[in-house]
């Protein structure tokens, strides 16, 4: 076992009923993301599952579509489920984390913008070494209200590369990540 953990943000078949669901970066985001859980699991990570969670809607337990989207595989040691954006904000997943003795946070999942960077964000302020891995995030393209711009999901990405490296996370690629990583034991 190591003292990091990989956490897997809402990477939920909720999205897929969403007016801006895109299956645009799916096939590159989900190449990306299981690399990184199975490399995670080869490494003796402890992996974490993030699912958010609504009273009503496709974000609701009660619609069954809260559960891993269906190409990926995922064994994780715990599930906790969020109501606002950050997966640390109004769950045990910080106690938790440090009873484990984990100090180190690999952040991959669903929205790259929003819950992983607002994850990333609220962990480096609480003490946690954050691994940002925006390869393994997904996001979706985004027109501004005023402007009228639309952001493509590379430009998100890009943006949140600008302002979290350095400040609350190490960007890294799926193998930076897992080099950065004790070798796993042999058995």
């Amino acid at each position: 076992m190591t003292n990091t953990a990989l956490i897997v943000i809402d990477a939920q078949e909720s999205f897929r009923r969403t007016s801006y669901w895109s299956e645009t970066d799916l096939s590159s985001y989900i190449d990306r993301q299981q690399a990184l859980i199975d490399g995670c699991v080869a490494h003796g990570v402890t992996v974490v599952r993030i699912f958010h969670v609504e009273e009503q809607g496709a974000f609701s337990l009660a619609s069954g579509h809260v559960r891993t989207l269906d190409e990926l595989s995922i064994a994780p040691a715990v599930t906790f489920h969020k109501h606002c954006h950050s997966a640390l904000a109004g769950t045990a997943l910080a106690s938790w984390l440090i009873a484990q003795g984990i100090g180190r946070l690999i952040v991959s999942g669903i929205r790259t913008e929003q819950c992983c960077e607002t994850t990333s964000r609220h962990a480096s302020d609480s003490g946690f070494e954050v691994d940002f891995v925006s390869e393994a995030t997904l996001t979706f393209a985004m027109t501004h209200p005023r402007s009228g711009r639309t952001y493509t999901p590379q430009d998100i990405r890009e943006r949140t590369e600008l302002v979290l490296e350095g400040r609350f996370a190490r960007i890294a690629t799926v193998g930076e990540a897992l080099e950065a990583l004790p070798r796993p034991l042999v058995a």
